[in-house]
Parts: C-alpha cells; sequence; structure tokens
C-alpha cells in the first residue's frame, strides 16, 4: 500500500482538491482525480524531507503555548509602537543571533515561529546554518533579546528535534 500511496493523505487531499476546484463529481474528473493524487506524490516524493522524529512532546505543547503568549504580547506592542509613532519612532534593526540548530525541520519551525509572531522578520540564514538575520521592529537591547529569543525558541527546538 505504501507504494501505491507513499503519502496517503496527500493523495486524498489532492483528490478532494481536484473535484472541489472543478465542482464535479462525474466519473472522467473522478477518474483524473484519482490518476492526479496517485501520480503527484509519487512524482514528487524526492522533494519531500523525511518525517522529523519529536523526542519530547511534553516541551512541544510548552514551546507551542510561549509562542501563542508571545503572538499575543508581539501583537499589542507592534500596535502600541503603530500608535505612538508619531512621538516616539520605533528603534527598528537588524540582529544577527548564532544558531546552534542543525536539523532542518527544528530550522524550518524557528522560521515559522520566527514570521508568526509580529515584529520580527526572517531575513537570512548563513550558507552553513551558524547565524540567523533577523529584523526587529523595535529593538531596545540586542543582547538582551538575542538571549531570550536563543531561550525561548532555539532551546525548546534542540529539545525536541535533536
Amino acid at each position: 500500500m505504501k507504494r501505491l500511496l507513499p503519502a496517503p493523505l496527500l493523495s486524498a487531499s489532492l483528490f478532494a482538491l481536484w473535484l472541489t476546484l472543478n465542482q464535479s463529481v462525474s466519473p472522467g474528473h473522478l477518474l483524473l482525480a484519482a490518476v492526479l493524487s496517485i501520480l503527484v506524490p509519487r512524482l514528487t516524493a524526492r522533494l519531500r524531507p523525511g518525517r522529523p522524529r519529536v523526542r519530547r512532546p511534553r516541551v512541544l505543547l510548552r514551546l507551542i503555548l510561549t509562542v501563542g503568549i508571545d503572538v499575543l504580547a508581539s501583537g499589542c506592542e507592534v500596535a502600541w509602537g503603530v500608535l505612538r509613532s508619531p512621538w516616539r519612532t520605533p528603534n527598528g534593526a537588524f540582529v544577527r543571533i548564532p544558531l546552534e540548530l542543525r536539523d532542518p525541520a527544528a530550522l524550518a519551525s524557528l522560521a515559522i515561529i520566527t514570521t508568526v509572531v509580529p515584529g520580527t522578520v526572517w531575513s537570512e540564514l548563513a550558507l552553513d546554518r551558524s547565524a540567523l538575520l533577523l529584523h526587529v521592529f523595535d529593538l531596545e537591547d540586542e543582547a538582551a533579546f538575542v538571549v531570550r529569543y536563543k531561550s525561548r525558541y532555539e532551546q525548546p527546538l534542540k529539545e525536541i528535534f535533536q
């Protein structure tokens, strides 16, 4: 079964998406949806990364909670920074953060977290994955920001994936 459908969830999604987009369940569309849902995952199998292994699920739950709290807090801080910008312009800056993470799934998770939290933008990853360049909306203390970023996001990801 795994040879026919290497990614069953992807196949089912493609099948449903094809029928939804065409708004038809005619025999021709059912056949086309079936062919596409079997061929596309097989043809793109080499492009999908290996399945990551979560080593510490409790740390993952704590990280999700931390990110949720940070999203709310950062959203309020950015909103306040925008509202007070006529009196005090935000101190936007680029920050270089040295990384210890090497796992591709962990780095992808870190990129998603960084993108989701308002006020931070993932700008660049060094070719050797040793450093990350972020843009921060309003930076007061660079060293404190780096320590906080690494302890709140990188350290839990290291525990989860490495």
